[in-house]
């Protein structure tokens, strides 16, 4: 009794009620999770010298956290913990554009976050695999742990290519996933859907360049590396390879959220038609959704309930909803 009164009693006193603050937090845990999962199934993979992990297990892992991370912060920020799925939020009138660079950065904070804390946990396995030496290219390098680089045998122009066609399959799931007027998923499963979406596009597009998808989880971990000793060849490696991630996947989101609705939610029935105009395709569940704030106008001091993911429990009284992508991934 005690013990729960004091629980109470420190949770009335750190409690946040800007919302703002509360989806930056959010925000900032479950991306952080995202990329340390991911980060560290690429570390064991590599430091074990694949004896305890192969590139499936390293991209299983990386799919999983997708999933647990959508869990974690999905009923306050959305869980979008990739700009791509901001982007296609922005787009589609689900997310209002000015809190666009406010999650990249908080994105890009966690995933730097967690870059640092794998390189914690495998500091012994990476200097004993490097022989000592933190090295970007050659047999024994470990920046890749990190971040993303190419094949040696992919040009800029076709790792440009992979990742706007990978991030764009990805978005066109991820807009049906969500889209209730479809066939649907029951509710809940989201994330474990959207895993296994992230984990099939992995699993056949990864050859060329480690499937990034996440312009946070790619650039957020580069730069810790270029701090903690492998220095200025993670941004030359690979022709300046370092800016693709960034760009293509935005690139690939547009395309993504576009074909879409080009080829699916643009052509729902006429008894549909209010709700296609007022919100430009695919619909929010809840009517009351303010589009300058991003949040349902319903809701209490307690929680949002934000137009990225998940959606809010559905009824007969509420039109069908959308949702957040997150993708980030392996190297």
């Amino acid at each position: 009794m005690g013990s729960a009164s004091f629980l109470t009693r420190v949770r009335r006193l750190l409690r946040i009620r800007n919302r703002l603050i509360r989806e930056c937090l959010a925000e900032l845990l479950c991306t952080f999770v995202l990329i340390t999962i991911t980060l560290a199934g690429a570390a064991q993979r590599v430091t074990s010298e694949e004896t305890k992990g192969d590139i499936l297990t390293s991209y299983l892992a990386g799919a999983l956290a997708v999933m647990v991370g959508i869990y974690i912060g999905g009923g306050i920020s959305g869980a979008h913990m990739n700009p791509s799925f901001t982007l296609a939020m922005c787009l589609t009138k689900k997310f209002p554009w000015w809190k666009f660079p406010i999650f990249v950065l908080v994105e890009a904070l966690a995933s730097f976050l967690s870059a640092g804390v794998v390189y914690v946990l495998y500091y012994d396995a990476i200097w004993h695999y490097s022989n000592g030496t933190l090295t970007v290219s050659g047999p024994r390098e470990t920046a890749s742990i990190f971040a993303t680089y190419p094949a040696d045998n992919v040009s800029l122009a076709n790792g440009f290519v992979d990742q706007v066609i990978g991030t764009g399959v990805l978005l066109t799931g991820v807009m049906g996933i969500m889209d209730n007027r479809n066939k649907g998923v029951p509710e809940g499963l989201d994330p474990v859907i959207i895993a296994m979406l992230v984990l099939s596009i992995e699993v056949s597009m990864g050859a060329n360049c480690g499937c990034p998808l996440n312009p946070t989880r790619d650039i957020g971990p580069r730069l810790f590396t270029y701090l903690a000793g492998w220095g200025p060849e993670v941004f030359s490696r690979g022709n300046g390879w370092w800016w693709v991630p960034l760009v293509a996947p935005l690139l690939g989101s547009a395309v993504g959220t576009y074909l879409y609705q080009l080829f699916v939610a643009f052509h729902y029935p006429e008894e549909d038609g209010d709700a296609l105009e007022e919100q430009g395709s695919i619909i929010l569940e809840n009517k009351n959704i303010d589009l300058d704030t991003g949040v349902s106008s319903k809701e209490d001091t307690g929680g949002t309930v934000p137009t990225g993911y998940p959606p809010p429990p559905r009824s007969s009284s509420t039109v069908p909803t959308t949702i957040p992508l997150t993708l980030l991934n392996e190297s």
